[in-house]
Formats: C-alpha cells, structure tokens, sequence
C-alpha cells in the first residue's frame, strides 16, 4: 500500500517502561527535535492523537480570537 505524500502511518512498540519511539520519519515530517514538548490528547472512543504543543497552542489562540468578545447582555 502507498501512503500519499504528506501522510505517515506506522506501527510502535510500548515499552516495559510505557514508553514509545516515534519513528524518524515522522519526526522528520513533523521537525521533532529532542527537548521539544508535545500534548498528548486522549479520548476513551476516539483513541490518541499527539501534536506539537506550540501548533495546539497557534489553534487555541486562534479559536479564542475568532469568537471574539462576548456580547453584553441586554438589559
């Protein structure tokens, strides 16, 4: 099977320590430096998803600032 361009798909092995590797090719896709943080998002039906921790932040701020201020309520 090929994987588009831009997409990555692999296996991982846990450790005995509960620890996983990311493979270089993801890190290298993503830039994963060592020292760099990453948020780790879990959900019990939906599974895990780990992403660079200033992109969540970049989605965050631009979520908060697309809602705007909240609007006075009328009297």
């Amino acid at each position: 099977m090929e994987i588009p361009e831009g997409k990555f798909a692999s296996t991982v092995r846990v450790g005995e320590k509960g620890q996983i590797v990311i493979p270089k090719a993801a890190r290298e896709m993503f830039n994963i430096q060592p020292g760099d943080t990453l948020l780790l998002l879990a959900d019990v039906h939906r599974g895990i998803a780990i992403v660079r921790q200033e992109l969540f932040a970049e989605f965050t701020e631009n979520v908060l600032q697309g809602m705007g201020s909240p609007e006075p309520p009328e009297e």
